[in-house]
């Protein structure tokens, strides 16, 4: 998979939006095979048009854990947003993932204002789900 670094700098190379969406779409590819048994309604993100999972995982330090992320949908596209998502925030410690703003990214690679409003909310959904995710870790 990816790295944030790597993507953006990828982002950085391709001019055309055209380019970009099937750039998505490759990223998307690159996430592993979600397990069918963890593509459960507690796992689903809800607020996204289609369907995507999201898995918590966490280790070291509780009070600040470092968090991982598995993730799946079922659309092309999303699959790809949700591997940029990831690779933003998957691997980092509650509290820095508190801090990030995934939308801010997005927007710097120039794809939110390319996103249809119901992949732009299903975007917020899945931040606001792992921001969520390291919320409660941290209060905990």
């Amino acid at each position: 998979m990816a790295s944030l670094e790597q993507i953006i700098d990828d982002f950085s190379f391709l001019d055309e939006w055209e380019d970009r969406y099937r750039y998505v779409i490759e990223l998307g590819k690159s996430l592993p095979e979600m397990p069918e048994a963890l593509r459960t309604s507690e796992n689903k993100v809800q607020g996204c048009a289609s369907q995507v999972w999201l898995v918590t995982h966490t280790t070291g330090d509780p009070e600040n854990p470092v968090l991982t992320f598995e993730g799946e949908s079922d659309a092309h596209i999303v699959r790809g947003l949700v591997a940029i998502v990831l690779a933003l925030y998957s691997g980092k410690h509650a509290s820095e993932i508190a801090q990030l703003d995934a939308l801010d990214v997005f927007g710097k690679i120039g794809l939110i204002e390319h996103l249809s409003s119901q992949r732009a909310n299903g975007l917020r959904s899945m931040v606001r789900r792992i921001k969520n995710e390291a919320e409660v870790r941290l209060a905990a």
